[in-house]
């Protein structure tokens, strides 16, 4: 079968279309055949070895995809030719994977394969930071940064499920666009975003900000909060690490706070399954969505890591893997 694999950690170019003998079943694996994978962050940090958890090489790259059952055991509840979305241990940018019972999703009719391949990290990210590290409350107001990228997108889509209004700040007209389109309440600017939220809000501030970005705006980010509000912090896609005056969260009394989804299902791995029983029914009714990704074939995996490298990709990003 066809897989791309991280050869050399130098970047997007270490990534190379080989063929890999398919996995091995054994007694308890379901068996996968998956026609799309996902793109994310921690794959771009995993082609320079920056990545908290670094693999030995070669190794397949990916966390995520959706596709059809193959086999699976009798008691696992699946049956041959269901829809899925999975987390893959072993890598999930090659065409067949095996994988435990527990990381199969049965996905609804409203949710495609290929807009399936992309959802469960950010999806699942989003609602751990607003349900288990903001713990939101119905009709707060949410400040998402990057809010056009992929966690941003899911951000949105979540809050907007969940009863939140959303300010949703972007670099450009066209990110503007995407916001709007995945429900976002607002779409404000990156220069002024602070000013322009107060304004939002009559001067009050935001309950809780979603950063996934970081950098030198997570100062105005804790001053645009309300009293009582909360910054979760989700990642440094801007590159660098913000630091906190912590007699800032004196003022309001404001709380930040960290959320690591997979530090977290590393202590609870049946964390994700809750979390499923919570999503789809919100997908299955559809007052939560989930868009088309932006679509790469296998063979230009690369391409689909240097968008994320330079900040060009719009939405989820995913590999075609039949293609």
């Amino acid at each position: 079968m066809q897989a791309a694999q991280l050869v050399e950690s130098i970047g997007p170019e270490g990534v190379r279309l080989t063929d890999i003998p398919e996995p091995t079943p054994g007694d308890s694996g379901v068996v996968v055949d998956l026609h799309a994978a996902g793109v994310c962050f921690p794959d771009l940090l995993q082609t320079t070895g920056s990545y908290q958890v670094v693999r030995p090489l070669p190794c397949v790259l990916g966390t995520e995809g959706a596709g059809v059952v193959r086999t699976a055991p009798a008691d696992s509840g699946l049956t041959p030719g269901r829809r899925v979305a999975v987390f893959a241990d072993g890598g999930a940018w090659q065409q067949t994977v095996v994988v435990d019972p527990a990381s199969v999703f049965p996905l609804p009719d409203t949710v495609s394969v290929t807009a399936g391949a992309g959802m469960l990290l950010n999806y699942m990210t989003a609602h751990f930071a607003l349900d288990e590290r903001a713990r939101y409350r119905p009709g707060e107001t949410v400040l998402v940064h990057g809010a056009a990228g992929g966690v941003g997108v899911a951000a949105l889509q979540v809050a907007a499920a969940l009863g939140l209004e959303t300010i949703a700040v972007v670099s450009t007209d066209e990110k503007a666009a995407v916001a709007k389109a995945n429900r976002a309440t607002h779409t404000i600017p990156v220069d002024g975003f602070k000013d322009r939220a107060l304004e939002l809000t009559g001067g009050r501030g935001v309950d809780i900000v979603l950063d996934p970005v970081g950098g030198d705006r997570f100062t105005d980010s804790l001053r645009s909060l309300a009293p009582n509000g909360r910054a979760v912090v989700l990642g440094f896609t801007g590159g660098s690490i913000p630091t906190v005056k912590v007699n800032r969260l004196l003022l309001k009394n404001i709380s930040v706070v960290g959320a690591g989804w997979g530090e977290h299902i590393r202590t609870e791995p049946g964390y994700p399954r809750r979390q499923w029983d919570a999503l789809e029914p919100l997908l299955r009714s559809g007052a939560l969505q989930v868009p088309e990704p932006t679509v790469y074939p296998l063979r230009e995996a690369s391409e689909a890591l240097r968008s994320l490298e330079n900040r060009s990709a719009v939405g989820k990003v995913a590999l075609d893997l039949r293609a």
